[in-house]
């Protein structure tokens, strides 16, 4: 009688000590760390340090507005659309929110614009900051531009590769199309971002001026001419001259970077050469025009 009594206590202490478990929920899934559990205290002086290397000889940080943060980042955003197709104006809209417009703790003293986090394949150093977890790890980057790189390498994952088939200027449908896919869990996120990009008018820069519009412009130039001085016309001047209606495909070039510059769709570009998928090879010669 004994042994069943003391057998019974056992049996509810056990239940008891299960039931106060906690349990650990996460719920942003698109940036996952592989980084330890580190102490309040390791996690301070680390950020101390981080700190002192990044200190301004002032002593102080450029504070940025939205205005000043697009005109310091739009090339670099540009320049990553051109190289990796994705728009420029979901890049800034997206710094513009990571970051604090350029002046949360990330970006000041990690040069971290995206907020991505430390994992397995990270071996620089670290930032740590309270988010999903106490003292989540984040990536520390040397300058701003590598912040920028890597979140277009990130993008590159497999789970965002429909977004590459949108239309080149669908800003809203990436916003979409990158909650859809998980890289944020907030269900508002899409329109915050269009929200930014309508706000400050961002979707400017996924309209840099290309060759195409740049051949446009010198037309209208020699137009101009032509009519002043009385001489030979646009279309013979223009004809003297061969239209080259094929392109090779060089070392960091992609199908959108390609239809950019010369005034196409990628569907265009595709149809134009009876391709099936999106894969291009250094040498290939693409035909982009008929």
């Amino acid at each position: 009688m004994r042994k069943t009594a003391l057998l019974f206590l056992i049996a509810i202490s056990f239940s008891a000590c299960s039931a106060h478990k906690k349990v650990v929920h996460t719920n942003r899934p698109n940036y996952p760390s592989a980084a330890p559990v580190v102490s309040n205290t390791r996690a301070h002086d680390n950020n101390e340090k981080i700190k002192q290397q990044r200190q301004e000889p002032t002593g102080g940080f450029v504070t940025y507005t939205t205005q000043q943060y697009v005109d310091r980042f739009k090339a670099i955003a540009i320049q990553e659309m051109n190289l990796y197709g994705i728009p420029a104006s979901i890049t800034l809209a997206q710094g513009l929110f990571e970051s604090g417009t350029g002046n949360g703790d990330l970006a000041r003293y990690a040069n971290n614009h995206f907020g991505i986090k430390c994992n397995s394949e990270w071996h620089g150093q670290s930032y740590f900051k309270d988010d999903d977890q106490v003292n989540d790890c984040f990536r520390v980057y040397n300058n701003p531009e590598e912040s920028f790189r890597d979140h277009s390498e990130f993008l590159k994952r497999k789970r965002y590769a429909h977004l590459f088939e949108l239309d080149k200027n669908d800003y809203q449908g990436w916003a979409q199309g990158l909650k859809d896919a998980g890289y944020a869990t907030n269900p508002k996120y899409p329109q915050l971002i269009i929200n930014i990009i309508q706000k400050y008018g961002l979707d400017v820069y996924d309209r840099p001026e290309n060759e195409a519009q740049k051949v446009k412009r010198e037309d209208r130039v020699l137009t101009e001419i032509n009519e002043n001085i009385g001489k030979a016309t646009k279309d013979s001047i223009i004809g003297a001259a061969p239209v080259n209606k094929t392109y090779t495909v060089t070392t960091g070039d992609t199908l959108y970077n390609i239809s950019r510059r010369f005034g196409l769709t990628v569907d265009d570009l595709k149809a134009l050469n009876n391709m099936a998928d999106n894969n291009i090879k250094i040498g290939q010669t693409l035909v982009i025009a008929r």
